[in-house]
């Protein structure tokens, strides 16, 4: 189940973001920021399965705040990489605060979906 939440938020965010769907702007820049923090939170499900979610809720905002924050941070090999396709993809480019907000909501929905998918997986 969960290599399948990956891989399907993966194509998902991929996809919103890199084919011409018409969507608007704002549509595709945040929907693809949704996706991404969602699939942060199922890495992180994943390779901590018995962690309470809450613990994996607060572990993949984490994650998420600290990728954006490191876009505050000018270091010239990591720029280099952010200018590439991939490195766009899984660390950004330019920090937005609003960016935030919107990686902790899409956390919250994908610990939510998570307590629905997968309610009996974990005891503590």
């Amino acid at each position: 189940m969960s290599l399948f939440l990956i891989a399907g938020t993966i194509t998902a965010g991929v996809a919103l973001r890199l084919l011409p769907l018409g969507l608007p702007p704002p549509v595709t820049k945040h929907g693809g920021s949704l996706l991404w923090a969602a699939m942060v939170y199922w890495i992180v499900s994943t390779v901590r399965p018995r962690w309470p979610r809450p613990a994996t809720t607060l572990v993949a905002c984490a994650v998420t705040t600290g990728i954006e924050l490191s876009q505050l941070l000018h270091w010239p090999p990591l720029d280099a990489f952010r200018r590439t396709p991939v490195g766009a993809l899984l660390l950004g480019r330019v920090f937005a605060a609003t960016d935030l907000a919107v990686y902790a909501f899409a956390v919250v929905i994908a610990s939510q979906l998570d307590n629905h998918l997968r309610p009996k997986q974990r005891t503590g």
